[in-house]
């Protein structure tokens, strides 16, 4: 259970978010909402990598404020650019380099690392330079080094934002066959099929919450 208690965040001056309450008990959420009004900060409150300045937030019973370790480890997170996330050579080091701290040897490491990439479309890519494959290569890479910590939770801020048509459908099968909790922060309408409820938000506020299509309309309705 993810949980906002009367959330708010602000800029100095400028309110982000206003008084969010939610409960999120559901395996696919997402975030939608134009630029700007404040789903990206929500989400990025579920895993500490920004604080809220009123109300609070749980993860689990744990608040990533006073628990910021422990929800770490049980929430994964995507950024928009897969370049902010990779950081070694070689696809298969960029995974192992998740599993450092797991306690297993180097080989079974790599190892391990192989197979996550085969899982995921990238079968024989463990020794590609990272930087060299393509953008839909380069996400679903740095999904595997996510997944290689074995989160409860992934929260995806606006992955699909760089990839073509393609390589967004393909990156939407994957985020379907996941057993992880998903919540997705999107532009792209499409990748709703299968979401259990949207949230829709506007200047800081939640204004929509419920199943796909309902939400999907009023924010149709609110961006004209």
């Amino acid at each position: 259970m993810i949980e906002f208690d009367h959330v708010g965040h602000s800029y100095g001056d400028r309110v982000v978010l206003s008084d969010v309450d939610l409960s999120v008990p559901e395996r696919r959420v997402a975030f939608i909402g134009a630029n700007g009004s404040g789903k990206s900060t929500l989400a990025r409150m579920i895993n500490g990598l920004v604080r809220p300045t009123s109300g609070r937030i749980r993860v689990d019973g744990l608040d990533p404020r006073r628990d910021g370790a422990a929800v770490r480890r049980r929430v994964g997170f995507l950024f928009t650019n897969p370049e902010s996330q990779i950081v070694m050579p070689t696809a298969g080091e960029d995974v192992a380099f998740s599993l450092r701290r797991s306690g297993l040897p180097p080989k079974e490491r790599a190892r391990r690392a192989e197979e996550l990439l085969a899982e995921n479309g990238l079968a024989g890519y463990a020794d590609h330079p990272a930087h060299q494959l393509s953008g839909g290569q380069k996400q679903v890479l740095a999904l595997c080094s996510m997944l290689a910590l074995d989160p409860d939770v992934l929260v995806c801020d606006e992955p699909t934002t760089l990839l073509d048509l393609r390589n967004k459908r393909r990156f939407a099968e994957l985020l379907g066959r996941l057993p992880q909790r998903v919540v997705l922060v999107t532009h792209d309408l499409d990748l709703l099929g299968g979401f259990e409820r949207v949230i829709v938000i506007d200047e800081g506020r939640v204004v929509a919450d419920d199943e796909p299509e309902p939400a999907v309309r009023f924010y149709r309705k609110l961006a004209q």
